[in-house]
């Protein structure tokens, strides 16, 4: 997947059809829906891919996938209305020249009846697409827990990516929550919501290690979900990720926190520079984008190998650019 290319005119035009006839962005949601849509159901999914092609040679991929429980369920619909903002941002100011970006969605393996939902890779307006068909469950459990570990584990051992695997470089993974992820991936859980047996279940941090082979990932804390203001919260990611746990106080700044991270780790952009893109682009995100992007502003360790043990406790590095 990830041919073609985005058309901020196609865009505009669905949202002009929608307000003028009064349709649902989330029309497979809103129309009552009572399961995950078949097009992202994770079950029986060997791979999702981001290949390099013909329009896109040096593809990045790009994956972001929220908490769709309980009051976390704006996040969707923040993202499909600020999504031009996020391509513009990476396009417009060089900051990623051919991204592929998944979005997908995570809920309670324990209670939920869509407990993961993963779209493709995709460059052009099929992404709005994906959007538009999650279901936005809105369930959860009452711990503070959900199935963030089994959408890592889909991602570590389900994804296939050209940017690693032909030139060692590795993607993005964003996630966006209020609450923890369970101890353990369990084999149950696999069985049953991916259709896979695996000889046992396997420890967070050790699913953490594997996804960051190939993947840098974050995880991002907006401000007005349930659990957000809990240390505990920021506490169990950091011990996972280091410094890239952010913490977002206003959640309608999703997209350019997301853009400007990329260019930062990129080396394509300073922060001061990200800041200024906003500025020029009419965007009121910036000051909310400042406070959760300062730390990432600083110099970072170098990148972690696969011959070298990975310190979870410490922030990750680059990507490597080739």
């Amino acid at each position: 997947m990830g041919s073609g290319h985005w058309s901020t005119d196609v865009y505009t035009a669905r949202a002009s059809y929608r307000r003028a006839t009064g349709a649902s962005a989330f029309a497979y949601s809103d129309s009552g829906a009572t399961a995950v849509h078949p097009d992202l159901d994770p079950r029986g999914v060997k791979v999702r891919e981001s290949r390099d092609s013909d329009d896109h040679p040096r593809s990045l991929a790009v994956a972001v996938l929220f908490d769709v429980t309980g009051s976390m369920g704006t996040v969707p619909r923040v993202l499909q209305t600020k999504l031009p903002d996020l391509l513009g941002l990476l396009l417009r100011k060089g900051y990623v020249e051919h991204p592929h970006i998944m979005f997908g969605a995570i809920g309670d393996a324990t209670c939920d009846r869509a407990p993961l939902q993963v779209g493709q890779f995709e460059a052009d307006n099929r992404m709005d697409d994906d959007l538009g068909k999650l279901y936005l469950e809105g369930g959860g459990g009452g711990q503070m827990t959900e199935s963030y570990e089994l959408g890592m584990y889909f991602m570590a051992r389900h994804t296939a990516i050209d940017c690693h695997e032909r030139r060692g470089r590795r993607g993005y993974l964003f996630m966006i929550g209020d609450e923890l992820a369970y101890p353990k991936v369990k084999r149950a859980e696999v069985a049953r919501v991916l259709g896979e047996e695996i000889p046992e279940d396997v420890p967070v941090a050790e699913i953490v290690r594997e996804l960051r082979e190939r993947f840098e990932v974050y995880f991002i804390i907006p401000e007005g979900g349930y659990h957000s203001g809990d240390r505990r919260l920021k506490e169990f990611w950091q011990g996972l990720l280091g410094q890239n746990v952010l913490y977002l106080d206003d959640l309608d700044a999703v997209c350019e926190t997301i853009a400007l991270t990329i260019g930062l780790a990129e080396e394509a952009i300073d922060l001061a520079e990200g800041l200024a893109h906003l500025d020029e682009a009419g965007s009121t995100a910036g000051a909310s984008v400042s406070r959760a992007l300062a730390r990432l502003d600083a110099s970072r360790a170098p990148a972690a190998t696969a011959d070298a043990p990975l310190d979870l406790t410490a922030g990750p590095a680059r990507s490597t650019r080739l």
